[in-house]
């Protein structure tokens, strides 16, 4: 399983790209795996609030639904609406075409809080 190491990643498998104060918010390709094929994906909408930890949006697969948990705190300000339409995009290309939501983020200094690559690779066994 791919595990990007200029990403950071959150315990409840969200992973993070800081592009200046922008950040990419997305699953991990770990996460997809476990969730098997999804076939539905809920984000908030433009302007909304993510408070770190808090749920922000689902995604469903044909075994379960899972909650999305926002990594770290902002405004998104993009969606990614690909998703509605094609779902899959998760499970085909977890770290490119299927981020999540953009957000302006409230505090860059969480970023620094999550996970490293090495760290997440340990946390999920894959090193």
């Amino acid at each position: 399983m791919s595990i990007p190491k200029e990403l950071r990643y959150s315990e409840e498998h969200e992973w993070v790209k800081a592009e200046g104060s922008r950040i990419v918010i997305g699953i991990t390709d770990f996460a997809q795996h476990e969730l098997g094929d999804i076939v539905f994906v809920e984000l908030p909408e433009i302007g909304a609030e993510l408070k770190a930890n808090e749920p922000f949006g689902s995604v469903e697969s044909v075994k379960t639904v899972s909650e999305l948990y926002a990594p770290i705190s902002g405004k998104v300000v993009e969606v990614n609406g690909d998703l509605g339409d094609s779902p899959e995009l998760v499970n085909e290309s977890p770290y490119e075409k299927a981020w999540m939501v953009v957000i302006e983020a409230s505090d860059l200094s969480e970023v620094d809080s999550l996970m490293t690559a090495e760290q997440y690779a340990e946390m999920t066994n894959q090193d």
